[in-house]
């Protein structure tokens, strides 16, 4: 079959190799996967250049997020097991962890379902306890994971500021639903939010970017409100004052989704549960902005990790082999 694996670390479109490999045999407690669609993460952008805090040995294949095929037949989401990530042809997943894919959601977006609404779910109701009337602030609101907060957030019941880097980023994220839209490079995000909250300031701010925008959350965040901290694709991992907190009387609280798969499984089940239902009425739907073939997998992961993308783009091993998605 046909995988993509990386070689050695560094930026994807550079270490990332399309090969001819045996397709993966399913160790005990795991599924093969005919792969469907395999969402691109930025998590993995960071294991190609070797600063995710998981490690897979070399070579291996990204892509920690599918819709596949069971070999009987069933649609499910999954997480791969590692190296035998989605960007390939097959892919194999622990069994446990597999969910059926929502029938209101086609592969691609089944696919996008998973990561990126499991940890705005987890993040706006588990951690922060969003309520039905508060502001939400959501940085990088055109992205995959900011769009999936963004829904998630309008679900809920909140008003939702996106902030955003252009033009282009500003109309998609008003697509998805924001309320307000806030351009970083032509806005002071600070003065813009202080005008949009009438200078009461966020209960929620949703941060998957770090750097420059945790600093402008600590400036914005009201009276009893929480900073979920999410990522740092800034690159920039933040220091905060303590004190700060202290004295504005806010909460700031890391949302690591992953080890909810470990430590109370049953919870991310709810969350499919929950979410599915979301998804069946249209109160959520992700946002696929591009689909490439196989062969198109590198480039496209390399483009996230530039920045430029918007909403998720997903890699489905049948396109360029007459099969549409």
């Amino acid at each position: 079959m046909q995988a993509w694996q990386v070689h050695e670390n560094g930026e994807p479109s550079e270490v990332m190799r399309l090969d001819e490999v045996a397709q993966p045999v399913p160790g005990e407690g795991q599924v093969l996967l005919k792969v469907r669609a395999a969402n691109i993460n930025f998590p993995d952008v960071l294991m190609c250049r070797g600063h995710y805090q998981v490690r897979p040995p070399l070579p291996f294949t990204p892509g920690v997020e599918v819709c596949g095929e069971t070999e009987d037949g069933r649609r499910v989401i999954a997480n791969p097991a590692l190296p035998y990530g989605g960007f390939a042809e097959y892919a194999v997943a622990d069994a446990a962890a597999v969910l059926p894919a929502p029938d209101s959601l086609d592969d691609a977006e089944a696919a996008a379902l998973h990561i990126g609404y499991q940890t705005g779910w987890f993040g706006l109701h588990r951690r922060a306890r969003l309520e039905a009337g508060e502001t939400l602030l959501v940085h990088a609101a055109a992205g995959g994971v900011g769009s999936a907060a963004v829904q998630l957030g309008k679900a809920a019941g909140a008003t939702v500021i996106g902030v955003v880097g252009g033009a282009e980023k500003a109309a998609v994220a008003r697509k998805v639903g924001c309320d307000v839209v806030i351009d970083r490079r032509s806005e002071d995000v600070v003065a813009a939010v202080k005008e949009a909250t009438g200078g009461r300031g966020v209960d929620v701010v949703y941060d998957p970017v770090g750097g420059e925008a945790y600093t402008q959350s600590t400036k914005v965040v009201a009276f009893e409100g929480r900073i979920v901290v999410v990522g740092f694709a800034s690159g920039n991992i933040p220091s905060p004052g303590l004190n700060h907190a202290l004295v504005k009387n806010y909460a700031i609280l890391g949302l690591h989704w992953g080890l909810y798969n470990t430590k109370n499984p049953k919870l991310v089940q709810h969350c499919h549960e929950q979410l599915t239902e979301l998804a069946a009425r249209g109160a959520i739907k992700p946002l696929v902005s591009e689909r490439v073939p196989l062969a198109g997998a590198a480039g496209a992961m390399q483009r996230l990790g530039d920045g430029v993308t918007t909403g998720r783009v997903t890699v489905v091993p049948s396109l360029g082999k007459g099969v549409s998605a």
